[in-house]
């Protein structure tokens, strides 16, 4: 284990594409600003768009501090975990974009997420993802753990919601248009989608 790998294929790919859960870490380029960890999820919600290139969607929440480190300096690693079958740990360090609605790339990267309607879940941004260092470890402490299905809560939550009342939701927290740190997190108003 401890494997340095140039792209994201055969096995690699197969492992990522089988998890249900990622995480996600960002930090301000200040040394005493605020480190950042969120688990990821939702069966759709993650794509591999070519061999160093991922991308995951944003949905509405109560903070935005990858968002805010990503419009900094770009850096995040994404990490996957085999919680059953045989250990491992994936991590993917490198330059992170927020693709916000109102961007004319939007529509496009949105054609890669079939399998999930993510107007029901209030879609802030595609976060496009190009890997820099791809590496693997044995994971040999992950503890093993089952998969039941993703929860309903957040559709249930955000599908009733239009631009308008997502963008009176967002305006009301403390960290979604400027980050813990004063960084600028999610464009208020919610640009409008292009889809």
């Amino acid at each position: 284990m401890g494997k340095t790998y140039a792209r994201l294929d055969g096995r690699l790919r197969a492992f990522i594409e089988a998890q249900p859960v990622f995480f996600v870490a960002s930090a301000p380029l200040s040394g005493d600003g605020t480190v950042n960890l969120s688990p990821k999820g939702l069966t759709g919600s993650f794509v591999i768009l070519d061999e160093h290139t991922v991308a995951y969607l944003d949905f509405a929440g109560s903070s935005a501090e990858t968002i805010a480190h990503l419009r900094e300096n770009g850096r995040i690693t994404l990490m996957w975990c085999a919680f059953q079958g045989p250990p491992n740990i994936v991590r993917v360090h490198g330059r992170g974009e927020p693709v916000f609605r109102d961007d004319p790339r939007f529509a496009e990267l949105l054609d890669h997420f079939p399998d999930i309607d993510a107007t029901r879940h209030g879609l802030r941004a595609v976060i496009v993802v190009t890997a820099e260092l791809i590496r693997d470890s044995c994971g040999y402490a992950v503890p093993h753990m089952s998969y039941d299905g993703d929860r309903d809560l957040h559709a249930r939550r955000f599908e009733r919601e239009d631009d308008d009342s997502l963008s009176e939701y967002f305006a009301r927290k403390d960290h979604v248009a400027t980050s813990m740190d004063g960084l600028p997190g999610l464009p208020l108003p919610l640009p409008p989608s292009t889809v």
